[in-house]
């Protein structure tokens, strides 16, 4: 039996059209799953870089002997070099555990202003699943600043 129009004209026959439409919106499903995750990874992947620079900063801002320190009328504060933020932060990264992370550098180990230490990490990420969709790596980069006060 064949579906007839308003006008008595005959349908055209709509057999098959829902697996198409069930293939399409299951591969529009596993694209965005595919993006959803490599969005995660991107996302955790620069919390940790974050956490190992501001571990770093912090190693670098308590790099200064007693005999740098300074004594005002209405503070005591440390004085700090940016040779030996470097040399904090070089050891710092050489004992903390830093797995997983490709291609690591330190762009930047300095004290600008003599008081804080600030280091700048960069780190490459690749996403969990290669696809055509998302590229095959991004760069991450980093900056922690950390400061020693006396109270």
């Amino acid at each position: 039996m064949s579906a007839r129009g308003p006008r008595g004209l005959r349908l055209a026959d709509e057999e098959g059209s829902t697996l198409l439409l069930t293939i399409f919106y299951g591969c529009l499903a596993l694209v965005l799953i595919l993006v959803v995750m490599a969005a995660t990874s991107l996302y955790l992947e620069r919390k940790r870089l974050f956490t190992l620079a501001d571990g770093a900063a912090l190693a670098g801002a308590e790099s200064f002997a007693l005999d740098d320190v300074s004594v005002g009328p209405h503070e005591v504060r440390p004085e700090l070099t940016s040779a030996d933020v470097g040399v904090a932060v070089r050891d710092y990264l050489a004992a903390a555990t830093h797995a997983g992370f490709v291609d690591l550098t330190v762009r930047r180990a300095a004290s600008v202003d003599g008081r804080s230490a600030t280091v700048t990490l960069t780190s490459w990420w690749r996403p969990p699943v290669l696809t055509l969709v998302l590229p095959s790596g991004v760069r991450l980069e980093v900056t922690a600043v950390a400061r020693s006060v006396f109270r």
